[in-house]
């Protein structure tokens, strides 16, 4: 193959995941993309909704997370596309494989606090379960960006987590 300046270049196909495994991680990833959406809505969602004495730490907090849970939606689609699939969009293809539970209405800061720790809980193990399919494909680019996930979740998890702690 020639480009542009003339200079001959020798092209080598990438190895990819196989059709039958790439179907099996993008169905993994696709799990991980839902639960990580709906938890960025309901978080973005708490962050506008909190009140109380712990109103100024909690909003910054939940600001804090639903910028990273958007950042993260991007990759993870993206992982899915690069894989050759096509990256669930719509909130009812989200709803149905998604394993978290919308939030009926705002509670109070404490019942926000549980209700987030219970999610990113969950989608921990959503992105651990997504890591093992990835490691019996050998797909190391979503082995990197599960377990990067699956790190932030147990971190959100543990501050949430801290502060329902009693003293």
């Amino acid at each position: 193959m020639s480009t542009a300046l003339g200079i001959e270049m020798k092209t080598t196909a990438l190895p990819r995941v196989e059709d039958k495994d790439g179907q099996r991680v993008a169905d993994a990833l696709s799990n991980v993309l839902a639960d990580t959406f709906v938890l960025y809505l309901k978080t973005h969602s708490f962050h506008w909704n909190v009140t109380g004495p712990m109103f100024q730490t909690l909003h910054q907090m939940f600001e804090e997370q639903y910028n990273e849970l958007w950042l993260a939606v991007d990759v993870i689609a993206e992982r899915i596309r690069s894989l050759g699939f096509i990256a669930p969009g719509s909130y009812e293809e989200f709803n149905r494989l998604t394993y978290l539970q919308e939030s009926p209405v705002a509670r109070n800061a404490s019942g926000m606090i549980a209700e987030l720790l219970r999610d990113h809980e969950t989608t921990a193990r959503t992105a651990r379960s997504a890591l093992a399919t990835a490691r019996t494909t050998v797909d190391a680019p979503t082995e990197d960006l599960l377990t990067q996930r699956l790190a932030a979740h147990e971190k959100a998890a543990w501050m949430l987590r801290s502060l329902l702690a009693e003293e």
